[in-house]
Order: C-alpha cells, then structure tokens, then sequence
C-alpha cells in the first residue's frame, strides 16, 4: 500500500463487529470486481456521489482501520460506521424460544446488518440475479464491470473495478448484454432503473428501507418483491424484508427452525413472531453455516429466482 490515502479513520464500534461476515452480502464469488478480501483485509471499490474510490478496512483490536483513495475517498469513510451495522439494532430480537437461532447468535456476536447507501449499485446486482443461478449472476456481473467499470483509485487488487455511473450502464449495447449471458428481460429493466437512478438514492432519506421504499423500487416494471428485498437489505440496512420468491430460501429456513422443508407462505408463517426482525433472523441462519439436505439431482440452470 504505497499510495497514501486521500482519508481515513478509525472506527471502534460500541459492540465488537465482525466486518467479514457483516459484508459476505456484497461479495459477488472470490473475483468479484468490486470487493475482495485478502491477508491485508477487506477491499472495496465504489461510485460515490463525489466520484469513484476505493476502501479498504482492516480490523485491529476491537476496531476497523479505514483508508480510502479517490475523489469520493471523504464519503466512503464517513459511511464506514453504517456499512459496518451502525444503527443496526438487534436488542428487540428474541430468539431464546428457538435453540438453533439462540445457539447462531451466540456464535455470531459479531454480525450486524450493513448499509452501503448506494441503491441504483444494489438494485442493478439483484436484477442480474433474477431467475438465473449464482454462477451465471457472478459471471455476468464480473464480465460486465471488467469491460465497463473504470480501474479504481489507489493501490486495488489487481482486476478491480469501479461501478459504471447510470448513464454508462444506459449505453451498453444489447450484444454486450448478450456476451454476459444477461438477456434481454433483464438488461431491459437495468435500463429502466438506470433511467431513475437519482430518484433511487433518494428512497435513502425515508431510512432502513419499508414498504415505501419498496414500493418505489416495485415501481419499476421488472422489479417484483424479490428484488426489492434483495436491494434494501443491502441498500438501506433493512432489517425486516425476508426474500419471498427465491427457489431456495424457504427449504432452507424450514430445515433450520423446524427440520423439514417449507414453502414462502411456510416461511413467512415461521419468521411471523419476528416481524420486525426478520432479515437478522436470515442473516443468523446464513451465519450460522447451516445447510439444508441434499436429495436428488441438483437443477439445472433455470428458474433460479422470481423477480
């Protein structure tokens, strides 16, 4: 690290924060072009309002040493407490009823729900990931922001890149998309969403997300409730919009709470006395490394998700 940082802080959260398992929802598999994680710690590219830069965080006894680079370096260190779960409070949440979520929490003290404060970034990912597996969703990802994200600021990784700005995701030709494996359904409402991307950030001022924001985001043909939950957990740190509509995640909770496999109505039944909790019960579950049995062939790639 040889570039001196344009900012920096540090950061000692109130309550011990694990930042590997708070941001594993940004990482997009092990090339991401906007987030990697090595021996020096957690790396991080972004556009900011200000311009691109580029984060970088390493943990050190109980607190997080920030460094950031670029024009947009001032704002990605004053959002360093919120991506690290700042204001995410889990104090209301109850789980002693439940052994597998108490014992989660127990080894889990560390995770809080992050809030990038980047919506039109959050929302583009969770559109590419509709109806598709996570290999294609990574791959179109990766393909798309190595040709078309600038090479970040400061002493990034090799390979990483900047997030294009709305307007360059709105001039991308449709044989790009193709090349991607992104089809046309798809690239259509990244389109959409690149045309209203500043009203988007907006939805940031009403908070933690909610059904306002959702709605706003639903607004958009293309974007069902999937994926506006998808957005506002990572988005607006929402700690209460569990992703009805995806192929695995009810099978997934159901084996979890009560040893058999539900559907989303199932779901939403077992998370009901958490209302207001639900996404941090998710994250508990994901945390906790649980997996649900395996039988029968897998799928193939189709149908992965509903938008």
């Amino acid at each position: 690290m040889d570039a001196a940082p344009l900012a920096y802080t540090t950061y000692t959260p109130r309550t011990p924060v694990d930042t590997r398992v708070t941001l594993r929802p940004l990482v997009r598999g092990r090339l991401d072009p906007t987030m990697r994680v090595d021996d020096s710690g957690i790396w991080r590219t972004m556009l900011t309002p200000m311009g691109p830069a580029t984060l970088h965080l390493t943990t050190r006894a109980g607190s997080v040493e920030a460094r950031a680079w670029g024009d947009g370096a001032e704002w990605a260190i004053a959002g360093v407490p919120e991506l690290l779960g700042e204001g995410d409070d889990w104090s209301g949440l109850d789980v002693s009823g439940n052994p597998f979520l108490a014992d989660a929490l127990r080894r889990n003290p560390g995770l809080r729900l992050l809030r990038t404060r980047q919506v039109f970034e959050m929302l583009l990912i969770a559109i590419l990931e509709q109806k598709v597996t996570g290999i294609e969703a990574r791959r179109g990802w990766r393909t798309l922001l190595t040709k078309f994200g600038d090479v970040p600021p400061g002493p990034a990784p090799d390979g990483m890149r900047v997030f294009p700005s709305a307007e360059r995701w709105r001039r991308i030709p449709s044989w790009e998309w193709h090349t991607a494996g992104v089809g046309p359904q798809r690239s259509a409402t990244v389109m959409r969403a690149a045309s209203v991307a500043s009203s988007l950030e907006r939805t940031l001022s009403h908070g933690r997300g909610g059904p306002e924001v959702a709605a706003k985001l639903r607004s958009i043909p293309g974007i069902g409730v999937w994926t506006a939950a998808e957005t506002t957990q990572r988005s607006h740190g929402d700690p209460d919009s569990p992703s009805v509509g995806d192929y695995h995640l009810p099978a997934v909770v159901g084996w979890a709470l009560i040893g058999k496999p539900v559907d989303d109505d199932g779901m939403l039944e077992l998370l009901e006395p958490y209302t207001g909790h639900r996404q941090r019960v998710m994250r508990l579950i994901e945390a906790s490394g649980f997996r649900k049995p395996a039988f029968g062939p897998r799928m193939t790639i189709q149908d992965h998700r509903r938008h």
